[in-house]
């Protein structure tokens, strides 16, 4: 009787060992989710912007269509990558090609803004100072919600990883979560968006 009860007592702290650490990990995962979502707030943000920002532009720069429209169409894809991690943080394939479709984003506002910089009235125009202290307001919060996010993802694959909630996480199939890092060393360079 006295080795049932012992069996059984070890069973249950095993038990609730192992939805203790499966629970932690779903808490990390979550902390991360929501980090994310900050990023996301913070992305859809800018990526409204974008189109105000041309559409105030096009009228200064007839001649500079294909700079608009490059920039539009890397917001778009920016926008499709950034839905795709919006629906899971943790697939590192989705996180890659949002840190591409950013760069590429970012690129092609450099390029805009080098080209801008050949109509004065257009820096001058009311609007486009509005837009451009929002746009800049926002790359602040992006890159607040950046690191909020990174440190999550740290959080989370370091329960991940550490030993024994490692056996817990590979049972149930908890992957490694890909921080939100700048790879390309242009974009580490301070964005300029003073049109």
């Amino acid at each position: 009787m006295i080795a049932l009860v012992i069996a059984l007592a070890v069973i249950a702290v095993a038990f609730f060992w192992i939805m203790g650490t499966y629970n932690g990990l779903v808490g990390a995962r979550n902390v991360l989710k929501n980090a994310f979502s900050q990023i996301d707030v913070q992305l859809k943000r800018r990526y409204d912007l974008i189109p105000n920002l041309v559409e105030t532009a096009k009228g200064y720069m007839k001649h500079e269509a294909g700079t608009l429209e490059a920039v539009i169409a890397a917001r778009n894809q920016a926008s499709a990558a950034r839905t795709a991690v919006a629906a899971n943080p943790a697939d590192e394939t989705a996180m890659n090609s949002l840190k591409s479709a950013e760069g590429a984003l970012m690129s092609s506002l450099g390029r805009m803004n080098v080209v801008m910089e050949a109509y004065p009235d257009l820096k001058a125009n009311q609007n486009m100072m509005q837009l451009t202290e929002e746009l800049t307001s926002t790359e602040n919060k992006i890159s607040f919600a950046r690191q909020a996010y990174n440190d999550a993802v740290m959080t989370y694959n370091n329960k991940r990883e550490m030993f024994p909630s490692s056996v817990i996480a590979g049972m149930f199939n908890f992957s490694a979560a890909q921080p939100f890092e700048i790879t390309n060393t242009v974009e580490r360079e301070n964005v300029k968006v003073a049109f």
